[in-house]
């Protein structure tokens, strides 16, 4: 009997020490994180007003200086990145999942997407560079949004091969067993079940080329003003926080810190929404 409460007064203890070592974990992992939330938010707030929303970009020291046609641009360089790089990266995705198997296509496929997933986004910039601006000779925010869609391809692709795999070989039985083709099979029953985790993918995948600087370098290039079309150069936040952040004015270093905090909580406001919209989704399915 001594032996056996030694025993499991042991086992509790490891119990408690694994927990407790779990916690920490967690604590360490999310330190950075809200450490980087709150001093970006400490020295960017202090240069959001609604001119920074609202108004264009200003000489050093004009109190109504903003930032508004850097706002918009993003918005519109993530919605062409979109447009590109979903579709590509689902599709491929589920084709390595439900079609692929493990020949040498596919695995090939599968290598591909790892090593472009690798590669500098600078190195993707300058592929964009020589793709879409040499031969038109201007810059443009189509092939800026092409660049960062050029990015999401790999993340999107493995994303959803993984979350396909995770559901239920038993659900495409039932349905292959009424007789539904493959594809609808595919479309209807096993897109649907992975598509909270899909849209939380996309919305990472968006996450992770909100922040690039370097191919908007060599294709959106930036603008001070107002564009007219994609067709031309476009601001983006991310190049007005490297322009401002290297210059020597303290006034356009705390703009670069504002425009930081805004491009976080935009990241943020859309993680939000997938979630909110994913969770709205499956609540309605199973009432």
């Amino acid at each position: 009997m001594d032996v056996d409460r030694l025993h499991r007064r042991r086992r509790r203890w490891k119990e408690r020490l694994m927990t407790v070592l779990i916690y920490l974990s967690v604590l360490v992992a999310l330190l950075p994180l809200f450490s980087i939330l709150i001093y970006v938010a400490i020295k960017g707030i202090g240069a959001l007003n609604w001119d920074f929303f609202v108004r264009l970009p200003g000489p050093v020291g004009d109190p109504h200086a903003g930032m508004a046609n850097a706002i918009v641009g993003t918005l519109e360089l993530l919605l062409v990145a979109a447009a590109v790089g979903l579709p590509i990266g689902i599709l491929a995705g589920i084709y390595l999942a439900e079609f692929g198997g493990h020949g040498l296509f596919s695995n090939s496929v599968r290598f591909l997407a790892d090593v472009l997933s690798g590669v500098p986004s600078i190195v993707i910039g300058i592929f964009a560079y020589a793709l879409m601006v040499l031969p038109v000779k201007h810059f443009s925010g189509w092939s800026g949004g092409v660049a960062l869609g050029i990015m999401m391809i790999p993340v999107v692709t493995r994303t959803t091969e993984e979350l396909i795999r995770m559901v239920p070989r038993s659900l495409r039985e039932a349905g292959l067993a009424l007789g539904v083709p493959r594809w609808r099979v595919t479309v209807s029953i096993v897109l649907r079940t992975a598509a909270g985790g899909l849209t939380t993918g996309a919305m990472l995948a968006l996450a992770r080329v909100a922040g690039e600087t370097a191919p908007l370098l060599f294709t959106a290039f930036g603008n001070r003003y107002w564009h007219r079309s994609l067709n031309e150069p476009v601001a983006a936040l991310t190049l007005q926080i490297y322009q401002y952040a290297i210059s020597a004015f303290e006034d356009w270093q705390r703009q670069a810190w504002g425009a930081a905090f805004v491009l976080i909580i935009m990241v943020l406001i859309l993680n939000i929404l997938a979630r909110l919209g994913t969770r709205s989704k499956f609540s309605t399915q199973q009432e």
